[in-house]
């Protein structure tokens, strides 16, 4: 059983956006890129149910302010989003193609730069 199973029920599309405005800087750019490959991974309607599951699993996890370590513990409070988020990508690698990669660089740019 993994840290993020029972989270599907807490994503959504509102939470997930707005933690990533309100944290990218904070949450730094590798875990909001790695949110970012899994969000748009659950986007394609090819990416088959047990892999959305997987998915939206993790970013419920990642969208919750109070988890194992709380966000706003300083450097740390990312630390087991990044490890779900890894955990979440090794299991669906497949369906995160070169496309999501696109959109998730083309994103990051526009809050980062280059």
């Amino acid at each position: 059983m993994s840290v993020a199973e029972g989270y599907e029920k807490e994503f959504s599309d509102s939470g997930f956006w707005d933690k990533i405005v309100k944290y990218a800087k904070a949450a730094g750019e590798e875990v909001i890129e790695k949110a970012l490959w899994l969000y748009y991974a659950a986007q394609n309607p090819q990416t088959p149910r047990w892999a959305k599951t997987t998915i939206y699993s993790a970013l419920g996890y990642f969208i919750l302010p109070f988890d194992v370590i709380p966000d706003f513990i300083p450097v740390a409070g990312y630390g087991d989003d990044l490890g779900v988020l890894a955990a979440a990508i090794a299991t669906v690698s497949i369906y995160i193609t070169e496309e999501v990669k696109a959109q998730a660089k083309k994103k990051q740019k526009e809050w980062f730069g280059n």
